[in-house]
């Protein structure tokens, strides 16, 4: 089984180099696909620099789902996973266990738990997102795993499209939702931490992001056609507050 990791970048420099860095460091060693959309800094010499990207493209684009689109027709693993520039895989053997996950459960979607660190001491655990076994229900409770802990097959996307690029902000919500009403594929959640993502996210950086963005999940919800959607709405904010008590 092998893997594909997906990077979108825009002047991702310094942080892109401990993304990377999680990235080459493991003892299962993926695709590493980085697309940039025309860097400024020194985002593309380091990753020019980086023997552990596999591929990478410069380019304009529309912004982090059109740059995740692209890396989604480009990856040729039979499993993909995305990591944001600013994020980190938890540890060297992280993939290895997502692996053993899959061949153990037979899933079709693997994913896990997730902290929030601090921008400059990655160790530094602010907010813990721990996930749970997949129910159907709990999707109307607001309930989903960290995108960036979720990796699914290939042919899982190519089923379930790429990311709706009429969202400014919860195209990945709504790429889950998608995935997750699918009643045909087996989910297999590994109870361990994932992804190590910086706080400081585009969603959570500031009162006016927070309200967009559950405006959004609310425009995403009614696509998907979840019952009572404000319900659900206000269940999946209320949700993260468990996860600042949690270290």
């Amino acid at each position: 089984m092998n893997f594909s990791i997906i990077t979108a970048t825009y002047n991702s420099y310094p942080a892109i180099k401990d993304c990377i860095g999680s990235i080459a460091q493991q003892t299962l060693k993926p695709e590493h696909l980085i697309i940039d959309g025309q860097s400024k800094d020194e985002t593309l010499t380091t990753i020019k620099n980086s023997p552990s990207v596999s591929q990478y493209i410069s380019e304009p684009d529309k912004g982090i789902y059109d740059a995740l689109n692209k890396g989604l027709q480009l990856a040729q693993g039979e499993v993909i996973g995305l990591l944001h520039s600013d994020d980190l895989l938890a540890e060297a053997t992280t993939l290895e266990k997502i692996k053993q996950a899959f061949e153990e459960t037979g899933a079709d979607v693997v994913y896990g738990d997730l902290v929030y660190v601090d921008k400059e001491d990655t160790n530094k655990v602010i907010r813990y997102w721990k996930s749970q076994a997949f129910q159907p229900a709990l999707l109307k409770r607001g309930w989903m795993p960290a995108h960036p802990t979720v990796f699914a097959k290939r042919e899982v996307y190519a089923r379930h499209g790429q990311f709706d690029l009429s969202f400014d902000i919860a195209a990945d919500y709504d790429l889950m939702l998608r995935i997750f009403q699918d009643k045909t594929l087996k989910f297999a959640y590994l109870p361990a931490v994932i992804t190590r993502m910086r706080v400081g996210g585009a969603s959570n950086k500031s009162l006016k992001n927070i309200i967009h963005k559950s405006s959004e999940d609310y425009r995403a919800m009614k696509k998907n056609s979840l019952p009572f959607p404000l319900w659900t709405l206000a269940c999946k904010n209320l949700s993260k507050i468990p996860q600042f008590l949690k270290r």
